[in-house]
């Protein structure tokens, strides 16, 4: 069982899209994990939402001229996902047994996105199998970018994966770090409880 799944027991989709509605009705930015992205690579660029929940990141990007594609485990999420934006391609799908071919998706992407603390929140011990399934779809060249907590104070659930063990599961699935941030405003890294890392394959 996935760590998400034992915290919210895969209902909790409404309730999410709901907080990030109000967020920014009182005016604070919730496309910031989208910005980020769009520096990285073109418009047009094609992009795996990993984990896209109810699609707020993936919406956003299409909105910008990317060419997205969304895979989440969790129903109540791609339920609002689907409401919001019917026109995209929502996927369910577990990460760590990802096969876009069987979807009938191209495994070609410029880059792949995981935000919301997506590795944190896999089934302890699929972290290496899950980016090992998000390199294998990037095309030579492409981008990994995954934001999460390390600590408790930034997770809802104790941490279950350190920088370097994620770099581990990075190294083993032939990426390198590029860079790494400690926001998604590209605030540098220096330590501390939140990382954004960027891998190239």
């Amino acid at each position: 069982m996935s760590r998400w799944r034992d915290l919210t027991g895969e209902t909790s989709g409404d309730d999410y899209a709901a907080r990030f509605a109000a967020l920014a009705g009182s005016g604070k930015d919730v496309h910031g994990e989208a910005r980020f992205c769009s520096a990285l690579v073109p418009a047009g660029a094609r992009v795996l939402d990993a984990g896209c929940g109810t699609g707020r990141v993936m919406i956003r990007l299409a909105e910008l001229g990317y060419d997205c594609v969304g895979v989440d485990l969790d129903a109540s999420m791609l339920a609002v996902a689907r409401k919001q934006a019917p026109g995209l391609p929502w996927f369910q799908a577990d990460l760590a047994a990802f096969e876009p071919d069987r979807l009938g998706v191209p495994a070609d992407f410029d880059l792949v996105v995981a935000a919301g603390n997506i590795l944190p929140l896999l089934a302890a011990g699929t972290e290496a199998a899950a980016v090992g399934r998000l390199a294998a779809v990037l095309r030579p060249g492409g981008l990994l970018v995954a934001g999460f907590g390390l600590d408790e104070a930034h997770l809802p659930v104790p941490p279950g994966i350190t920088l370097a063990e994620y770099d581990d599961c990075c190294a083993a699935a032939g990426l390198t770090l590029v860079d790494r941030f400690a926001t998604w405003d590209a605030d540098p890294y220096e330590g501390g409880g939140y990382a954004v890392s960027v891998h190239r394959r």
